[in-house]
C-alpha cells in the first residue's frame, strides 16, 4: 500500500476529499475500543476494463457485520456500492483493493458505543499479491500457530470486525519470528480454523476439504467462489473438522481470501506438503479462478461489476 499517497482521494461520509485529509478524532471510540467493521474487496483490470469482484456479496457482508454490533450504517448498500465506483473513477485506477470501514467515531468514551456516531470511509489503492507473486507459483512456507481462534461464546467471527485482527496479528507476528510467510491456526478445539487472513483448504486424493464454520471461521466470499468452482470442475467437496496431523498429511493445502486469492501451501511446520509446491487442483483452481476475473473465460456465475 502507498502510504504517503497525497495525490489520492478517499470517500468519508458521502465526501470525496484529499487522501491527507482524511482524518478521525483522537478520542473517537475506534481509537480505544476497536469498534469498526470492514471489508476487503478487489477490482481487477481486463480486456472489458476494471471490474469489481463480487462487489454486491462483500457489501451484503458489512452490513451483516455491522448488525451484529448493532452499528446502524447510515447509507443504504447501493449507496456503498455507487461510492465505491465514484471513488475508482476518481482516482483513475484500473486494478485495486478497496477497502470500506464502518466505525464508532466521536461521541463519548466509555464502553457501550451506543451514543457514538457510525462513520463511513472508503479507500482504494494498488495491491498486488498478497504473499508475494513467487509464493503463488511456488507455493508459502508456514506454521501452526500457538495463537487459537476465540471460542463462539466470546467474539463473533462471522463479523468482519477490526478487534478480531488483533487475535491474528499475534499469529502473524508470531510465524514472523519462526521464520515462517504466514500462519495457520486452531480453533478452540484444537481442529484447523484458518489462516491469519485467510481461509484453508486441504487436498486429499481430489477430493477438497476446507474447515466448518463451527471452526472460527470467516465465512470468505473467496472460499465461497473456490466451493463453487470446484463442485462446478467434478470435485467433491467436503466441509468438515481438519485436525492437525491431516495438514501434514495433506496432497495439497492452499489459501484463499481477497488479499490472498488462490494461494498454494508448499511446507506446514517445516513439513513439506505434496511435492513442495503447487499442485495440480490448486493449479486448476487458481487458473479457473483467474481466468474468470481476468476476462480469459465467460463470468457466468455474475461475479463481476464492471465500472
Amino acid at each position: 500500500m502507498a502510504w504517503d499517497d497525497t495525490a489520492s482521494k478517499i470517500w468519508m461520509d458521502g465526501e470525496i476529499i484529499d487522501w491527507k485529509d482524511a482524518k478521525i478524532h483522537a478520542l473517537s471510540h475506534v481509537v480505544h475500543y476497536g469498534s469498526s467493521v470492514f471489508e476487503g474487496i478487489r477490482a481487477y483490470y481486463n480486456d472489458k476494463g476494471t471490474a469489481i469482484f463480487r462487489l454486491e456479496e462483500h457489501i451484503k457482508r458489512l452490513f451483516d457485520s455491522a448488525k451484529i454490533y448493532k452499528m446502524n450504517i447510515p447509507y443504504a448498500k447501493s449507496e456503498i456500492s455507487d461510492a465505491i465506483i465514484d471513488l475508482i473513477h476518481v482516482n483513475n485506477i484500473k486494478s485495486c483493493y478497496i477497502r470500506p470501514i464502518v466505525y464508532r467515531g466521536y461521541g463519548e468514551l466509555g464502553v457501550s458505543p451506543l451514543n457514538c456516531p457510525v462513520n463511513v470511509l472508503i479507500a482504494v489503492w494498488e495491491w498486488g499479491s498478497y504473499l508475494g507473486e513467487e509464493g503463488m507459483v511456488n507455493g508459502i512456507n508456514v506454521g501452526v500457530s500457538s495463537w487459537r481462534k476465540p471460542a463462539p461464546d466470546t467474539l463473533p467471527v462471522l463479523a468482519k470486525t477490526s478487534a478480531n485482527y488483533m487475535n491474528s496479528q499475534l499469529a502473524k507476528m508470531e510465524a514472523i519470528d519462526h521464520g515462517y510467510d504466514e500462519a495457520i491456526m486452531l480453533d478452540y478445539n484444537g481442529f484447523v480454523a484458518e489462516g491469519t487472513g485467510e481461509n484453508i483448504f486441504i487436498v486429499e486424493e481430489d477430493k477438497i476439504i476446507t474447515t466448518s464454520l463451527c471452526s472460527s471461521i470467516l465465512n470468505g466470499i473467496t472460499r465461497q467462489s473456490i466451493i463453487q468452482l470446484a463442485e462446478s470442475l467434478g470435485y467433491e467437496v467436503s466441509i468438515e473438522k481438519i485436525s492437525r496431523e491431516r495438514l501434514y498429511l495433506a496432497d495439497e493445502i492452499f489459501f484463499t481470501g481477497t488479499a490472498a486469492e488462490v494461494t498454494p501451501i508448499r511446507s506446514v511446520d517445516s513439513r513439506i506438503i505434496g511435492h513442495g509446491k503447487r499442485g495440480p487442483v490448486t493449479e486448476k483452481l487458481q487458473k479457473t479462478f483467474f481466468d474468470i476475473v481476468e476476462d480469459k473465460t465467460d463470468d457466468t456465475l455474475n461475479w463481476l461489476t464492471y465500472i
